[in-house]
């Protein structure tokens, strides 16, 4: 029988702010979609972000007529199928940039590394549940979330995808710490992160070492490896405190801005609506944020509390590296902005997490 319960503690107002940001995404979008692209072809991909959109919000209310208790018996299956969908990207993906990233099913072309985040926080949600401790996790209850890790991290890598399988990784360490792991272990991880830094540095690809080396210094190839960010903070720069005004930013639409539409997708909102438009956008995701981490702290169940934080330190990781990005304060490493970049994965991979959000915040009174 349908508790009437879950109706009474349906959250208006986490379904309303998720509608503004989505509607703020839309405008910055259709702004940098001007730039560099016929009318016709603008028309043409902010009605495919809009589709998207529609869809997000529509799987995002289906999310919630499961119970978020379920996902756990399910997290095997929809592990399993994530990582068979990133084998088959290695084997039958669509080529792109020098990349295999996405899979084409038909007239729909998927990422299937951005489903990964939800699988992989779904996973780790069930494994550290049932070992939580108040001592402490240790090295031996670590040993299968590294392997869950592991292997979704080495598929995306491979594409490459390095800035999808860093962010895996950056997921996997905040619920972890979340969780809470004994105080020899953490600094011992702690420890051998740093000393793999010189080795993993040898692995990369010359273009990732050259993003990385333009990250410390933009000034040394600015025609080149350093033209995005030097364009990007021009444009971030000349918007002062109320920017040029809505589709009258310089750099975009003159096209000095690379990937405006996608990475790059704040420095347009800078421009044009200035510091003012920026920190009404942060304040939106601040609240968001907030609104995430007070759903898993008032879960009584330990598997939907640590759930709600890893779709949480997701979202949180995605803004922070990709406004880190166009600041030149991070490394370029093809981020999305949450329901702000152009992008149908994305957009579906977060409407996911925002409705496994709501669905642990209507049951929050259920404890097993």
């Amino acid at each position: 029988m349908f508790d009437r319960r879950l109706i009474e503690n349906f959250d208006w107002g986490f379904v309303v702010l998720i509608f503004l940001i989505g509607m703020v995404g839309l405008v910055i979008l259709y702004s940098a979609l001007t730039a560099g692209h016929e009318a016709s072809t603008v028309h043409i991909l902010f009605k495919k972000q809009m589709i998207w959109m529609g869809s997000g919000f529509i799987i995002m209310m289906i999310a919630l007529l499961i119970d978020f208790r379920e996902l756990d018996k399910l997290n095997l299956f929809i592990y399993a199928l994530c990582v068979g969908l990133l084998i088959s990207v290695i084997l039958f993906g669509q080529l792109g940039g020098g990349s295999r990233r996405w899979l084409v099913l038909g007239f729909i072309r998927i990422q299937p590394s951005e489903l990964m985040k939800i699988a992989l926080i779904i996973s780790l949600a069930s494994v550290y549940s049932n070992s939580v401790s108040q001592m402490g996790l240790n090295f031996r209850k670590l040993i299968k979330p590294i392997i869950l890790c592991v292997i979704p991290f080495v598929l995306i890598v491979s594409q490459p995808d390095l800035g999808t399988g860093l962010l895996l990784l950056l997921i996997a360490a905040s619920i972890t710490i979340f969780v809470k792991v004994e105080k020899r272990v953490f600094y011992t991880l702690t420890g051998i992160c740093l000393s793999a830094i010189p080795l993993v540095w040898f692995t990369l690809k010359e273009y990732q070492k050259s993003r990385i080396l333009t990250f410390l210094n933009p000034d040394r190839d600015p025609l080149g490896a350093g033209y995005h960010i030097i364009q990007s903070k021009i444009a971030i720069g000349s918007g002062m405190l109320t920017g040029k005004g809505f589709l009258k930013g310089t750099q975009n639409a003159l096209s000095f801005l690379p990937e405006q539409h996608t990475d790059f997708i704040v420095s347009v909102l800078a421009e044009e609506w200035g510091l003012v438009g920026c920190s009404i956008l942060l304040m939106l995701y601040f609240i968001l944020l907030f609104w995430g981490l007070n759903i898993a702290y008032n879960c009584r169940n330990m598997f939907g509390s640590i759930l709600a934080f890893g779709v949480t330190a997701m979202i949180f990781w995605q803004i922070f590296i990709n406004i880190g990005m166009v600041m030149g304060l991070m490394p370029v490493v093809g981020v999305p902005l949450p329901l702000v970049s152009y992008g149908g994965s994305s957009v579906v991979t977060n409407m996911v997490g925002f409705g496994i959000l709501l669905n642990i915040s209507m049951r929050k009174f259920s404890s097993n």
